[in-house]
């Protein structure tokens, strides 16, 4: 989870306070909601919460939440060089703008009411003011917009996992219901209460239990909403012409971009890389919506790197996390001064090259191992080339079902080895998926060797390097013939452990990340501290002499199992 906190301390702070105002809204939705099956649940739901929002607490966390979330909001949009943006990033902001134009009534009908004027904003109180009104269609629509802006931001904020993906279905039903089941209660709940306040007798007790407001009161409220919204129209008044007036600076001043692999443009200086692109409809990836939180819009700067500002602490951690080249920059970050030369390091999604969005690339948290044919070379030494691949089917055959019965493929052939990946939901069902892969292949390279003998030859010895890490999945090749594979760091460490189990004398290392995400704690004394190369310290890895019983020997060393 830590690469979705990737970014600025601006960035984090709106995922943050963000965050906590869906929490509110969600949970006050619902409470509207209530409405539907029984009052009684509803006003005790509106009591829980409020217990906890207007306390001391609550309240700072709550409008600061808010205050932040605007602030930085309206920051971001008068930072931006350029108004064109995708359509749901535009949309998002909208609704975000509109949002406290149709807040500021609320809050103030509310909260401010309850705390200036001592009025009992229950749900009823909000019933009355607000059903069968225009002012009522009004905070629908804000309930609306407030749900669809919070689903936005989270499925911008998510999009990138691909646990998130998975569950979208559902989760667009939950996205769904929620305003939905809110809005039936409001209607269900506003017919019976308006029709209660209809009654004379009935309308003296619910004025005296609201303490409502009475006239004097309502326009002094309504004085406070008018001016709230003044002040903010001005706010959005000054970030416009702040906008404009930078947008007419700007125009006064080009830079020439040249994309490698693509189009020539003139830009405004002053934009991002990534803004450039965008304004003069060059594609340009960018999963996290140019916020710094992914590498899907980096480039290779190839010409021009020399006058670019050195990387931000959460550029440099970005591309640190992807091992990129020192001439790789985020175009969402830098803003090019002078003529640049760049290549696209990530194309976008098929509408140039025939590239699919697989082609930019996943990092997942997975296990994967390494499997070598021991003497092989020695072997078939002298063989017919058909024998040599007969026996290499052979041996295929006989092992790689284990792997396959348990999850797991095959990403690549690599000879008389290959690398095998587990691509689970998480890196628990991952780890685990790898261990049991290994013990069934250790069987059923025994039943192999048991056949070969039979036959009169020698058996087939075997290399196991098997470990746990962040990999990026993606499509890597030429356009229209690029297979989906993975590249990283713990790819090049698994084979590295498969390298020294022929030095241990080993079938199988089984790194200690691996161990851990499965659930085990192998005592240290059973542990071998490996010095391999690409890693600047040793990695612990457990030696298993012969895997066809590991999960019996994993039960003999009494290990912690989740």
């Amino acid at each position: 989870m830590q690469d979705l906190w990737r970014g600025t301390t601006a960035t984090k702070a709106r995922i943050a306070s963000g965050l906590i105002l869906f929490l509110y809204a969600f949970l006050h939705f619902l409470n509207i909601g209530l409405g539907l099956i029984d009052p009684v649940w509803m006003d005790q739901m509106q009591k829980w919460r409020q217990l906890v929002t207007r306390s001391i607490l609550g309240t700072i966390i709550l409008y600061g939440a808010f205050s932040v979330h605007i602030v930085f909001a309206l920051s971001r949009l008068a930072g931006r060089r350029t108004l064109r943006m995708p359509v749901g990033e535009m949309a998002q902001i909208a609704m975000g703008l509109v949002i406290p134009v149709l807040l500021i009534a609320h809050i103030i009908h509310t909260r401010t009411a309850h705390e200036f004027y001592g009025v009992n904003d229950e749900m009823d109180y909000i019933m009355v003011l607000l059903h069968d009104t225009f002012d009522g269609w009004k905070q629908s629509l804000l309930l609306l917009i407030v749900w669809a802006h919070g689903c936005i931001g989270l499925h911008f904020w998510l999009r990138g996992k691909s646990w998130w993906r998975e569950g979208l279905p559902a989760l667009a039903g939950l996205a769904v219901f929620v305003p939905a089941f809110a809005l039936a209660g409001f209607l269900v709940e506003g017919r019976r209460v308006t029709a209660a306040f209809a009654d004379a007798d009935m309308r003296e007790v619910m004025i005296e239990r609201f303490n409502f407001p009475d006239w004097e009161t309502l326009q002094t409220l309504i004085y406070f909403t008018n001016v709230s919204l003044g002040v903010f129209a001005a706010i959005l008044g000054a970030v416009t012409l702040y906008i404009v007036a930078r947008s007419v600076r700007a125009r006064r001043r080009s830079v020439m971009i040249r994309y490698s692999d693509g189009p020539e443009v003139m830009a405004p200086k002053g934009l991002t890389l990534l803004e450039m692109s965008r304004t003069r409809g060059v594609p340009h990836a960018s999963l996290c919506g140019g916020r710094g939180r992914c590498t899907t819009c980096r480039v290779v700067i190839e010409v021009g790197g020399e006058h670019l500002h050195p990387p931000s602490a959460a550029e440099a951690h970005s591309l640190r996390a992807v091992n990129a080249a020192p001439n790789t920059r985020l175009a969402c970050q830098i803003r090019p001064l002078d003529a640049t030369t760049v290549f696209r390091v990530f194309r976008p999604d098929g509408r140039s090259k025939n590239r699919n969005h697989a082609s930019q690339g996943e990092e997942r948290e997975l296990a994967l191992l390494f499997l070598d044919m021991r003497g092989f070379t020695a072997r078939t030494t002298g063989q017919l080339p058909y024998d040599v691949v007969f026996l290499l089917n052979r041996f295929f055959d006989a092992v790689v079902p284990g792997i396959t019965r348990h999850g797991g493929k095959i990403d690549k052939y690599l000879g008389d080895g290959f690398l095998a990946l587990f691509e689970t939901p998480d890196a628990e069902t991952s780890a685990k998926a790898a261990l049991s892969a290994i013990e069934a292949i250790a069987q059923a390279l025994a039943q192999f060797n048991e056949t070969l003998a039979s036959e009169g030859q020698a058996p087939v010895a075997i290399g196991i390097g098997a470990h746990l890490g962040d990999v990026v999945l993606g499509e890597i090749g030429a356009a229209g013939q690029a297979p989906r594979t993975l590249i990283g760091d713990t790819v090049n460490t698994a084979s590295r452990l498969e390298g020294v189990t022929k030095e241990y004398q080993v079938q199988v290392f089984i790194s200690s990340p691996l161990l851990a995400a499965a659930g085990h704690e192998v005592p240290k004394g059973e542990m071998i501290a490996l010095t391999l190369r690409g890693l600047s310290t040793p990695l612990l890895a457990w030696p298993v002499k012969e895997a066809s019983g590991l999960s019996e020997v994993l039960a003999e060393y009494a290990l912690v199992t989740s």
